[in-house]
């Protein structure tokens, strides 16, 4: 079964105090179609065709780079899409509060580190608050790697990400990727936050 581009659960411009339509379009249509689309390339006609995305990223050290690359901007971009919502932002509240005040100490203090994290990835890459059997953890990785691969420093749940790649931005906020990820926690689905955490529980 070849891998397929989701449906977004909003129109493009549903975020667009945060992300413009043309980005969220085109980032949608575009780059991550193009992502789902050298994936299937990939493993078609391998022993490898019909596995789960999130079998392949576990192994995938030991796929080819066209794998670990266009396999992670699937998983990464099909994540994405779910973490944001027209009714998002503000703070957490649920079991998500609970872990990020244990790990952090406030949510204050939480939103400056995962900050730090995108702003201070070099290039292109995503940011992470991901779960862990010691609580939640914030890190980064380049490219569209993730902590759900064997390649990944810090191992874990992806519960949140953000994407700092250029094309995620770019358009409304060239080079101003901290005006970017300022706008991001207005759109941030902590419901979906707090799902995704109770699957890694």
């Amino acid at each position: 079964m070849a891998f397929t581009l989701p449906e977004l659960t909003y129109d493009y411009d549903a975020l667009d105090r945060a992300i413009d339509p043309m980005t969220m379009e085109i980032h949608h249509t575009k780059h991550h179609n193009t992502y789902v689309t050298k994936l299937n390339d990939a493993i078609a006609g391998t022993a490898h065709e019909g596995e789960a995305l999130e079998s392949l990223l576990k192994q995938v050290s030991g796929l080819p780079a066209a794998v670990r690359n266009n396999g992670g901007g699937h998983y990464n971009h099909s994540l994405f899409w779910k973490m944001l919502s027209p009714n998002g932002g503000g703070a957490p509240t649920g079991a998500v509060a609970s872990a990020i005040d244990s790990a952090f100490g406030s949510f204050d203090a939480f939103q400056e580190q995962f900050t730090n994290a995108a702003l201070g990835r070099f290039g292109s890459g995503w940011a992470w608050l991901i779960a862990t059997p010691q609580g939640v953890k914030v890190t980064s990785t380049p490219n569209q790697d993730n902590p759900i691969m064997d390649v990944a420093e810090d191992k874990g749940a992806p519960i949140l990400g953000l994407d700092v790649w250029e094309h995620a931005y770019y358009l409304r906020y060239q080079n101003r990727r901290p005006d970017y990820v300022a706008a991001f926690w207005e759109v941030v689905n902590w419901d979906e936050v707090n799902r995704l955490l109770a699957d890694a529980g």
